[in-house]
């Protein structure tokens, strides 16, 4: 399956029947260096929701990794609103910061972030640490429906590039989160397995009613998307 059909918007930020996931309202974040200050989003307004799942493109500096990192919880805006689940969590303290990002948020990076020593099971694993509760359960069967029934106990370095991202991306749903954000999730792999990964993408967000951003430099991305969003200078197109 390839590009996905859905209601044309006037602005690609915003979806077109807006119930969000994850919000950002007129978000600015800057940073100083030396007596120059850097504008890396520019009054943004940015919105997913449950079920959809969204490309975030541009050249190299233009605010992409910030926008998922303000998205994610992990940067905090200098000006702006930032909401999820329709929560305002702009002002929450690193606390409260971490307990949503565990509640709500997966995340897969470009580069795995697998645990070397551990098997693919204990990489999906690792999110529970400080969670009530056996969960082995379901990491092997995110593990099973990644395709992945026969590499439980295999560690990072047994595993091909695509292997790893399934472990990455099991270990972003492992506490069954409303979003997932996804740094060039195609960026260190082969066509035909970036196009495997994808089609994993749009499974988890139509059945499971995830929204997922995907921040990218791949047109191929955009095929599996409902919308792309384009950021120049920190500034949605």
């Amino acid at each position: 399956m390839t590009e996905r059909d859905a209601a044309p918007s006037a602005d690609p930020s915003v979806p077109p029947n807006s119930n969000p996931v994850a919000e950002l309202d007129s978000v600015t974040k800057q940073y100083r260096s030396g007596d120059e200050v850097i504008n890396a989003l520019d009054d943004v307004d940015f919105a997913v929701e449950p079920g959809e799942m969204v490309a975030v493109m541009g050249p190299s500096g233009s605010g992409k990794s910030t926008l998922l990192n303000v998205l994610g919880l992990l940067d905090v805006p200098t000006s702006g609103t930032v909401y999820l689940d329709g929560d305002d969590v702009t002002d929450y303290d690193d606390e409260r910061r971490t307990m949503a990002r565990r509640r709500t948020i997966g995340f897969v990076f470009q580069s795995f972030h697998l645990v070397p020593m551990l098997t693919a099971t204990e990489n999906v694993l690792v999110p529970t640490m400080f969670v009530r509760g056996n969960h082995r359960e379901r990491a092997e069967d995110l593990l099973r429906r990644m395709g992945l029934g026969d590499r439980l106990d295999h560690r990072p370095d047994q595993l091909s590039g695509g292997q790893r991202q399934r472990v990455a991306i099991a270990r972003a749903l492992v506490n069954e989160p409303r979003l997932v954000l996804a740094d060039e999730p195609t960026g260190n792999l082969d066509q035909d397995t970036g196009r495997q990964i994808l089609e994993e993408f749009e499974r988890i967000s139509t059945e499971r009613d995830v929204g997922v951003v995907a921040v990218t430099h791949d047109d191929l991305v955009t095929e599996f998307t409902d919308r792309t969003v384009e950021l120049i200078d920190g500034v949605v197109q």
